[in-house]
């Protein structure tokens, strides 16, 4: 008995042990009287007779193959097992799922920049999405020569043009080219576009393509880093006359560093003024005359104690210093 149940029946499915895989091909093409097609979620599955699409199954369930599948098959729907009749046919489980895929750069990327004449050389990395979207063209381009594709076969067709496509999408409209992040969605949705209308020529759609991050040379982030930090030293003397008015609003009683800061620049201005007044001959009470005889400005402004250069006006209040 155990003989003839392994000679009639087997079981046609695909458990999906390996992640990743796009379809997959049914080993034995023979199906033996009393086989059960079972059909899991996420999954489609294709039955093929001499290369041809028979008929293609979409529902999840289990599946008697001789009563539920065959008479919907287009040229075997009157085929009849026998003793040493099996039915020779390949079946193809096709995923359609929705499946994440990783992806970064292979090689750094040399982008025209001004004042680079060897260009920048920059890396990307992100995800996209890819599923199954037409059997047909997916069988005919793939499934006839291969007994499975997997999306390390997506990522590789993707990563051998990815390079010429974010060059071309991020030399469009005059991108700042040291700023890429900031137009990372514009430049994904182009190349999203592209790859997809590629892709499609398989079988296979291209949707949610993201560009997570562009990474510059080490050289170039020094110098956006600099470039930062003098850019907060500019702005210190505005942020520590913001402080001091917050400060002086609450009643003094500012905390942490800002309070901290306040505190040393008023010392430093209270110190700076006194200095002045010593260097001019003055008092405390006393005041600085507006200019010297001899027409030109005072050493230091009588404000706010700025050394003035012989300049005009106050470099930092803006107090004019010759009548």
């Amino acid at each position: 008995m155990g003989f003839l149940k392994n000679q009639f029946s087997n079981l046609v499915e695909w458990n999906e042990s390996e992640e990743g895989v796009i379809f997959y091909k049914w080993q034995s093409q023979e199906i033996k009287k009393g086989s059960r097609l079972i059909i899991r979620p996420g999954q489609d599955a294709v039955f093929l007779y001499n290369g041809r699409v028979e008929g293609i199954f979409e529902e999840d369930g289990d599946y008697d193959i001789e009563s539920d599948i065959i008479p919907f098959l287009t040229t075997l729907k009157s085929f009849r097992f026998g003793f040493n009749t099996p039915l020779r046919a390949e079946v193809l489980f096709i995923n359609t799922k929705e499946l994440l895929v990783k992806w970064g750069t292979k090689n750094a990327i040399n982008l025209q920049a001004q004042g680079l004449p060897g260009g920048m050389p920059i890396r990307a990395f992100g995800t996209f999405n890819c599923r199954v979207v037409e059997h047909g063209v997916l069988i005919e381009r793939l499934a006839g020569v291969q007994q499975k594709y997997t999306v390390a076969d997506v990522k590789a067709r993707i990563i051998a043009s990815l390079d010429q496509l974010l060059m071309s999408w991020i030399s469009k409209e005059g991108r700042d080219m040291f700023n890429l992040q900031a137009d990372a969605r514009n430049i994904a949705r182009g190349i999203e576009e592209d790859l997809d209308q590629d892709m499609r020529k398989l079988g296979i759609g291209i949707s949610d393509f993201t560009i997570e991050s562009f990474s510059y040379p080490e050289e170039i982030k020094r110098m956006q880093e600099k470039a930062a930090a003098q850019s907060m030293v500019g702005d210190m003397g505005r942020y520590t006359q913001m402080a001091a008015a917050d400060s002086m609003a609450k009643g003094g009683h500012g905390s942490g560093m800002a309070s901290d800061m306040v505190g040393l620049q008023m010392g430093m201005a209270i110190g700076q003024q006194l200095v002045n007044q010593m260097n001019l001959g003055g008092s405390t009470g006393a005041q600085q005359p507006a200019a010297n005889g001899n027409g030109t400005g005072p050493k230091f402004c009588p404000n706010c104690g700025t050394p003035t250069n012989g300049s005009k006006f106050c470099g930092n209040c803006g107090n004019k210093l010759i009548e």
